[in-house]
């Protein structure tokens, strides 16, 4: 990934999405779907929210989900008479009939689906169906408005500069042209559901060159019938000593070097860095010319 890192660190970043795909399907859906299944199970209550009213806008993303995926992946995903099917998984998903279409769309994609919608308050997040978050709890963000969402990240809180333009792209957002954008941190290990405070996670490793990359990948689409937002997160976990052993893994630890060199305390405490930057700046520069 990192195909949509922001120039430099906390900037919004957004990119069009243009020709590059919205949805992600590698060899890996299979144990997405599965983690997403268990995780339901266990607690769902942790993993999805919905606010009354909004099942229209969850239709809507269920059938955008299912048409891009048959039509982008049909090696991987069959429609069959009232569902699909995928590679790789025993039970085909059954598109009609579900209390909740958007976690129905959740099945079908490795993706983590979000609903934004315009209120008094500004946007706010209507429902989710959120398997993987990275340092945050669903239920503590359900009907808050973005503002209070991004409160804890420097530089976005209600009233800054850039909480006021994230409020304005949303709000000029146009459904032809879906934007893009990516994120990333290090980590202790590679569990995907990662609802525990960052700083709290394990990140804090004796081992920096054991740790792992996550990154997220994520698209924000208007939704033309119901005139919500659709932000879809793709999370991918890579140990840092992978990146050693290709040239984009490479390119990637110059660009984390450099980014997590230029950030300001503030940053670095939200990022679970402080008193670490040095070590892994190091790391990820070996990493980067080859010499870890």
């Amino acid at each position: 990934m990192g195909e949509a890192w922001p120039a430099t660190p906390f900037a919004i970043g957004l990119s069009p999405l243009g020709e590059r795909p919205w949805l992600i399907a590698s060899d890996r859906l299979p144990d997405y779907l599965a983690e997403k299944h268990r995780l339901h199970a266990e607690r769902p209550d942790r993993v999805f929210v919905a606010e009354p009213g909004t099942r229209a806008a969850q239709e809507e993303t269920l059938q955008r989900v299912a048409n891009w995926q048959t039509a982008h992946s049909p090696d991987r995903f069959s429609r069959e008479e009232g569902s699909i099917r995928i590679e790789g998984m025993e039970t085909p998903v059954e598109l009609e009939g579900s209390d909740a279409p958007l976690l129905t769309a959740a099945w079908l994609c490795a993706e983590d689906l979000v609903l934004m919608r315009r209120g008094e308050d500004g946007w706010r997040l209507a429902a989710a169906s959120l398997s993987f978050p990275s340092s945050w709890r669903l239920a503590e963000k359900f009907r808050r408005p973005i503002t209070a969402i991004h409160k804890p990240v420097p530089g976005f809180s209600h009233g800054t500069r850039k909480a006021l333009l994230v409020e304005r792209i949303f709000d000029n957002l146009k459904p032809e042209a879906p934007v893009l954008r990516g994120n990333w941190s290090i980590y202790g290990d590679d569990k995907l559901f990662h609802p525990e405070p960052h700083a709290g996670d394990g990140a804090d490793s004796a081992q920096p060159a054991a740790s792992f990359l996550r990154e997220e990948r994520q698209t924000l689409t208007l939704l033309p019938g119901s005139g919500d937002i659709l932000f879809t997160i793709l999370i991918t976990v890579t140990p840092l000593s992978e990146l050693e052993k290709s040239a984009d893994g490479r390119a990637r630890a110059s660009i984390l070097a450099e980014q997590l060199d230029a950030m300001r305390d503030d940053e670095l405490a939200y990022k679970a860095m402080t008193g670490r930057r040095d070590t892994f700046v190091k790391l990820l520069g070996k990493i980067a010319t080859g010499t870890n």
